[in-house]
């Protein structure tokens, strides 16, 4: 598919077409309004034709269009339709991300500032003064026309005093936002700590920002799910075949359909970690690569915010000898298990018995715990890390 030669509302209806998706007034809607920002980024980056025209062209920014705050219930296509209009966004100015790992990036800016002196300052980002805001927000906007957000959630004290004079900086310098989240605005950060400092902000997301609700009846994701087994022993072909049935179900793609299953790099503190499958907020990845590797908390919240549902094969029966592998995946499956992560595997044999002696052996427990209760319905209803 060219992305360039095609729109989010021809897209969707050639999902509906194809049966990847079901007709959805309420998502229709919603994508009439993604077009409109599509086709405002267009006209944003077309450039003049001719040198007459970039002579007599307007030197000024183009003018600032109101963003998209889209809000509903689990599972009833939030992510789908930003994946949809930010693959197709014809920009390069772009970036998605999720909002927590946004914030930690922002407070690691923050704090790498005031530790600068002046002329650090100046060279890093182009001011020296001692509030790191108006740079950074200026740094984020010469990169970025629209800027996305999956998850958008305020749930700590100084994201919620930093939010909002970064959002109005973003906004007087013409950056695009568009967010999904399973709050609408006026129940952000609710019963947080001086809650009443943050209410400008939410004043100022619903002045820049069209909220839109997305809550159909039919819950996708769950409805997707139903019937599929998530954890499966031992290794072998049945195993494997499950899996891939299951990739098929959630996706609508097989895993060796390379046209449009491929992989993803996350940027995790500086360093890349590849994910080997990933389509529509779910992963393939195997427990050598994530739990064999010298990987960390950072790295599994980083996979945890990303992706929704992540598949897991290859995992062995550990010992005394795996201790480090082990440590590895009881931090994995925290990780996915707090932000709410739906979780499929093979494994060669059942969650009791994957480490039954070495050290750390009585920490697992909670582990297989775990393991067990993210198969259950309960579970799997829950929205991705509310």
């Amino acid at each position: 598919m060219n992305n360039k030669a095609i729109d989010p509302v021809s897209r969707y209806h050639q999902m509906i077409a194809q049966g990847e998706l079901k007709k959805d007034e309420i998502q229709a809607r919603i994508v009439e309004q993604l077009q409109e920002l599509h086709l405002f980024l267009n006209s944003a980056t077309e450039k003049p034709r001719s040198i007459f025209q970039k002579l007599f062209s307007n030197s000024n920014p183009v003018k600032a269009h109101k963003g998209l705050y889209i809000y509903g219930d689990v599972g009833r296509g939030k992510s789908m339709l930003m994946d949809l209009f930010f693959r197709l966004a014809p920009t390069q100015q772009k970036r998605r991300v999720h909002f927590h790992a946004f914030m930690l990036e922002i407070h690691e800016e923050m704090h790498e500032w005031r530790y600068m002196d002046k002329e650090a300052r100046l060279k890093k980002l182009g001011s020296d003064q001692d509030d790191p805001i108006p740079p950074l927000a200026a740094k984020i906007a010469k990169q970025c026309l629209l800027l996305c957000f999956d998850e958008f959630q305020v749930t700590d004290v100084t994201d919620a005093m930093i939010l909002g004079r970064l959002f109005r900086a973003l906004f007087e310098s013409g950056v695009l936002l568009v967010l999904t989240s399973n709050r609408i605005p006026d129940d952000l950060y609710k019963d947080g700590l001086n809650r009443t400092l943050f209410l400008p902000t939410i004043a100022l997301i619903k002045e820049k920002m069209d909220i839109v609700a997305l809550n159909g009846p039919t819950d996708y994701r769950l409805e997707r799910m139903e019937g599929v087994k998530t954890y499966h022993f031992p290794l072998g072909d049945n195993a494997t075949t499950a899996l891939s049935d299951a990739f098929w179900r959630l996706t609508d793609h097989v895993v060796s359909d390379r046209s449009n299953v491929g992989s993803e790099t996350l940027t995790v503190q500086g360093r890349e970690l590849k994910i080997p499958v990933a389509l529509r907020g779910v992963a393939v990845v195997s427990f050598k690569k994530i739990c064999g590797s010298p990987l960390g908390a950072a790295d599994y919240l980083a996979m945890a915010w990303k992706y929704h549902t992540i598949i897991m094969v290859g995992i062995p029966q550990l010992g005394p000898e795996n201790r480090n592998e082990a440590k590895r995946f009881v931090t994995f499956i925290d990780a996915l298990y707090e932000n709410n992560v739906k979780f499929l595997c093979c494994a060669e044999v059942a969650p009791a018995d994957l480490y039954k002696e070495g050290h750390g052996h009585f920490e697992f427990q909670r582990t297989v715990s775990r393991l067990m209760e993210m198969q259950s319905q309960d579970y799997l209803a829950k929205g991705h890390a509310i």
